[in-house]
């Protein structure tokens, strides 16, 4: 029934249409290049299913989509603009997919009665039945791919031929197909997990569908068989390991030391105010207790801290090694694939995003098994043609990677390098080929910086071009219209003579930044399944005749942007490329990276798909790798490395239920993305198992399928379970389809009698079907701005919407239902990046993090609410996360105090007594000894340490508290408020590396700490004169406020010293602004309260 509603649906179909410069003047005036508007397509109401498209229209040369560029969107019909990008290259160009291999035919290729491909011999070519059937009728038999003979095959056991091509709705995977998988949970709504995991077929290991005959159709094969795993020896992927008990337990005893020594402070303050400043002890006790409930919250979840490692040969040897079920050693990895995100050319370099797509072209990993997604949200030409340009390069840059194993992999970074390049090189030709590389970098770079003034003069000059048509035709005609009322656009053009797309240099209707369509480019075609080496040097190329030359997949993605729709800003680009590559690649991983962010460790896929493909990796929803700059000045002044964080923090939540997700260098599970629950939690006892007992029979090593009655629901559930997987995901059935897919082929492998959810080996060697045009038509369709009304996306599936930080939230959401993360820290960086060095830059940047922990405590990802999944820690970790802002209004408070003390002569407590003085130091001595120990376990420096406790304390008293004030008011009142740059001065020295560090921009989140400066400088100055010239000294007050003070200005120096920029040159805004605010408060304290004791402001005080 569902599939003959799927055939009465209205499909609409593609326009191909070829641009060139020759047919400019006969069209370009025309409707149809004017506007990409044809016709009126299916509304959201009445989304299209799969689309069917006329493929009589493509031709045969048309089989790589590369060569075309797809449009559509909402109300418009979809197109593909035939654009050659990349000219592709003979040797590596290569029909992909189960498709025979000799030329002209193009029949699906041999298969068994299961739907397996077959290949009768063992290069690995690919033939269809009829052309095996013939090369054996020719009497010699020969392989036409090896020219070797062919091993007997028992023909009747093999599928009926067929030469025609299935539609993407119907290609085989192996994964097990059953109508009765679509069942319902106890509160009668759909159950997406058993949707994933349940089926009816034959079992091996856990759930991974084992055929019945064997992989290669040989009975002889393992099959259901699992004497072939307890034979061989397994070896685990990944090793975890605790901190070393010299250490930890230390480290434990000092933290429970330290919670009781501060209960018995703040015990023994409350039980002892200061009668003579009832006001400044209320205060300082308040500020206390909260800085020790912080202090607690941000403590406890590190009680667990762990290592992990990797063993790259292990993974090797199980994927990609000759076995009985991969005879020929092609890899069985899982696929991953690649985002890219960027926005703005202009604040994001292309050159920058361009050398991040090379380093991940060049990343470690069976190439056929990458693939690259560029968002660009921008719709920006700019960007468009970098991303061309860096495709072109990457055929060079990545055979020199490949052969000489260069590290790292991006172009401006390796060729940065400060030390010596010919370090441990052994080829003789290393020489003569980075000098050629290094030549045409040189060249790539002058051709990246110069495509904004390319854009802008051919723009130019083709309106001007328009312009001239328009009036000479205006004049022909006679017309009676003014001159003046001609509104002619001024388009951008690409390269061939044809209107861009997407947002215009000059905006217009449907080509702004808000306002334009959907953009797809395959760059660079997916690769082959068979590895393709170069050609011999001819003198003036490299040798790469021992290099595979093949290159990941690329496609540039833009989403399409109507007015009235909230887009979502970051949080919609990415799901938008959840949902289009699952249509063109559907790899069962997603590594999302920023645009600055490059693989700088090749290798470091390979490690995090060991913690996937490991057991219990079914179980983990991302592993997340630490964050690392590059361009920090070497004192890190604003503490931009964030070691304490990345290497404490973060490796003691892994010994939890796992790190929180940081917005890049995180490795997903697709299907945590897709919302679902962690497949073993199915089998977890509950608190209604007792009530309604599951009846799913536990799954086994089984050699006949049983099939439960029971466990069959009918026909009519079945079909209303299926109309409920839009509401959820869309009407895009093969959105749909893919869902499956990459749960199974994302399982780790069942060669293991622990691992319960695994699927059989040798299920990932068969390569990939090719692209076409229908596929990424309705890759088109799912990236429309109106596909995800009305479904479940940025609610409970994909990137979480409604928060700045959305990273955490999505996190977040996965372990509340389950799901555990991992935490990977490799001996080489896995990812380098940028961060702000400059003082305003940084200070946004955490006003930014602040706000959208704000945010999450007042929504309904608050950790109190989670469900209890969610481990005791890891709820402490995420409730701090929402909760730390709020510290800001007491540091703040606490910042003033002895600046007040000093001005009242009073003091937080009575007398500096020796209780006082002793809890003092316990406090500070356990505070010392617990960073020693941090910095033992966790590697950071002293400094580093040092330099984090010195920003926390100047961000919490200036962005932290324009975040809190600004939730509030977005809460409370609903207004919300952003904190901008009003001025600007430029640094001098250009040439300087760090010349960022010395810019100033003046910001109104620097009052704050400024004011605290000033005031504990004059509180300082003010008691230290009056002690000095007073009859009866009070020491013991001024010791305590002066210690005090120099303890806030210590935390503040590095904020101090950025205000000085370079040579001591500060703005003159940062004195009048601090001076009327520090003059105002000492001059209104002086007035409330005269030093002698009368109302006349400055009483009897008199300079000597």
């Amino acid at each position: 029934m569902a599939s003959e509603s799927r055939a009465t649906r209205r499909t609409p179909t593609i326009h191909h249409i070829t641009n060139s410069a020759g047919d400019l003047d006969s069209e370009i005036g025309g409707e149809d290049f004017s506007r990409y508007t044809v016709h009126l397509p299916p509304t959201p109401d009445n989304q299209p299913m799969p689309m069917e498209i006329a493929m009589q229209a493509v031709g045969s040369g048309e089989q790589y989509v590369s060569s075309s560029m797809f449009t559509g969107g909402y109300n418009r019909v979809t197109r593909a603009h035939s654009k050659k990008i990349v000219d592709s290259d003979p040797a590596t160009v290569v029909a992909e997919g189960s498709f025979c291999e000799l030329p002209g035919c193009g029949a699906k290729m041999l298969t068994n009665r299961q739907g397996i491909d077959v290949f009768p011999c063992e290069c690995g070519f690919r033939i269809c039945n009829e052309c095996y059937r013939d090369a054996l009728a020719t009497g010699d038999g020969f392989c036409p791919g090896c020219r070797e003979h062919y091993r007997g095959l028992d023909l009747s056991e093999m599928a009926p031929a067929s030469r025609t091509r299935s539609s993407k709705s119907d290609r085989s995977f192996p994964v097990a197909e059953s109508t009765e998988l679509l069942m319902r949970n106890h509160s009668n709504e759909f159950d997406y997990t058993q949707y994933l995991y349940e089926t009816n077929k034959s079992y091996g290991y856990g759930n991974a569908v084992w055929p019945m005959d064997g992989a290669n159709g040989s009975r002889h094969d393992i099959g259901g068989d699992t004497k072939f795993f307890h034979d061989k020896q397994w070896k685990p992927l990944t090793q975890k390991s605790s901190i070393r008990a010299a250490l930890l337990s230390p480290y434990r005893l000092l933290i429970l030391i330290r919670i009781v020594v501060l209960g018995l402070f703040l015990e023994w303050r409350i039980s002892h105010p200061n009668e003579e400043a009832i006001w400044l002890w209320l205060m300082s006790v308040v500020c206390e207790i909260w800085f020790a409930f912080s202090w607690l919250l941000d403590q406890l979840p590190k009680l667990c801290p762990v290592n992990r490692d990797v063993d790259l040969n292990a993974l090797q040897e199980k994927f990609e090694k000759p076995s009985p079920n991969n005879p020929l050693g092609r890899s069985d990895l899982p696929g991953i694939d690649v985002f890219v995100s960027t926005a703005d050319p202009e604040k994001e370099p292309p050159l920058v995003t361009a050398n991040t797509i090379l380093s991940i072209l060049a990343a470690e990993y069976p190439v056929e098994k990458l693939a690259c997604y560029v968002s660009d949200d921008g719709g920006a030409l700019l960007t468009f043609e970098a991303m061309a340009e860096a495709a072109s390069f990457a055929r060079i840059w990545v055979p020199f990677c490949r052969k000489h194993e260069i590290q790292p992999r991006n172009p401006e970074s390796y060729f940065n390098l400060k030390r010596d390049p010919y370090k441990n090189k052994v080829r003789r030709d290393f020489v003569r080929d980075r000098r050629r590389v290094k030549r045409e970098y040189d060249e790539f770079k002058v051709r990246i910086n110069g495509l904004s003034d390319s854009i802008r003069r051919r723009s130019d000059a083709f309106n001007t071009r328009e312009e001239v048509k328009i009036l000479k035709r205006w004049r022909e005609d006679n017309s009676d219209e003014p001159m003046e009322t001609l509104k002619i656009p001024k388009a951008t053009w690409m390269a061939d003579s044809t209107h861009w797309p997407g947002t215009w240099t000059v905006p217009a209707p449907e080509h702004s930044r808000g306002d334009h369509a959907s953009i797809i480019q395959v760059m660079l075609d997916p690769p082959s399944a068979v590895p393709q080496n170069g050609t011999e040097s001819d003198g003036n190329s490299m040798d790469l005749s021992e290099v595979d030359i093949r290159l990941p997949m690329l496609v540039y993605v833009t989403r399409e942007k109507r007015p009235g729709y909230d887009h979502n800003k970051k949080a919609g680009a990415m799901n938008a490329l959840v949902r289009a590559s699952a249509i063109m690649s559907n790899g069962p991983f997603i590594l999302n990276l920023d645009c600055d962010h490059y693989v700088y460790n090749s290798l470091a896929l390979r490690e995090g798909i060991c913690f996937m493909m490991d057991r219990d990796g079914e179980r983990i929803c991302y592993v997340q790798f630490p964050q690392r700059f590059e361009g920090i000045d070497p004192s890190d002044r604003y503490a931009n490395h964030n070691t304490v964080f990345f290497d404490v923090n973060m490796r003691a939540l892994d010994g939890l239920q796992g790190p929180v997700y940081v917005g890049t260098g995180c490795l997903f599970r697709r299907t945590a993305l897709y919302g679902f629950e962690p497949p073993r939690l199915q089998d977890d006892p509950d608190c209604c198992s007792c009530c309604f007992p599951r009846t799913k029979k536990p799954a086994t090593v089984a050699s006949a399928p049983d099939v439960d009655p029971e466990d069959v629901q009918l026909r009519e559930d079945d079909e209303m379970n299926i109309a409920l997987i839009p509401k959820k995901f869309g009407n895009s059935t093969l959105l749909v389809e893919s869902v499956r897919v990459a749960a199974i082929q994302g399982q780790p492998l069942a060669d293991h009698p622990s691992i319960k959810y695994g699927r059989a080996p040798g299920a990932l060697t068969m390569p990939r079907e090719p692209l076409d045009a229908s596929t990424i038509a309705e890759a088109i369709n799912v990236i429309s701005c109106w596909y995800e009304d009305k479904t479940e996306w940025g609610q409970s599936v994909g990137w979480i919407y409604g928060s700045v930080t959305e990273d955490v939230v999505t996190g977040y959401r996965m372990h509340n239902r389950g799901w555990r993360s991992v935490y990977c820290v490799t001996k080489r960086d896995a990812f380098r990046g940028t961060a702000p060095i400059n003082l305003t830059d940084r200070l946004h940047q955490v006003l930014r993090w602040a706000t959208g922990s704000v945010e999450i405590f007042f929504s309904r990802n608050n950790a109190l609410l989670g469900s209890p999944r969610l481990k005791f820690l890891q709820r402490i970790a995420y409730l701090n996360v929402g909760i730390y802002p709020f510290t800001s209004i007491f540091l703040i408070v606490y910042c003033f105090l002895p600046a007040l003390s000093l001005f009242s002569d009073q003091f937080i407590v009575q007398t500096l007594n020796v209780t006082f003085l002793v809890y003092l130091l316990a406090i500070t001595l356990t505070l010392c000894a617990l960073a020693v120990l941090e910095i033992k376990w966790s590697g950071i420096e002293l400094e580093e340490w040092w330099r984090n406790e010195q920003f926390w304390l100047i961000g919490g008293t200036s962005a932290h508290l324009a975040a809190v004030l600004q939730g509030l008011l977005k809460v409370i009142a609903g207004i919300e408020i952003s904190f901008t740059l009003t001025s600007k001065s430029a640094g001098d020295d250009v040439d300087d590396d760090f010349a960022d560090l010395y810019i100033f921009k003046w910001t109104s989140l620097m009052i704050p700490p400024l004011t605290i400066i000033f005031v504990n400088l004059i509180a300082i100055a003010y008691g230290v004169l009056r002690t000095v010239y007073s009859d009866v000294p009070e020491w013991s007050h001024l010791l305590g406020g002066v210690f005090f003070s120099f303890w806030v200005l210590a935390h503040l120096y590095p904020f101090a010293k950025g205000l000085m920029g370079r040579r001591g040159k500060t703005p003159t805004i940062v004195y009048v602004w601090s001076g009327l605010i520090a003059i105002s408060i000492s001059l209104l304290w002086v007035a409330i309260n005269p030093p002698s004791q009368n109302s006349d402001i400055g009483g009897s005080f008199q300079f000597p």
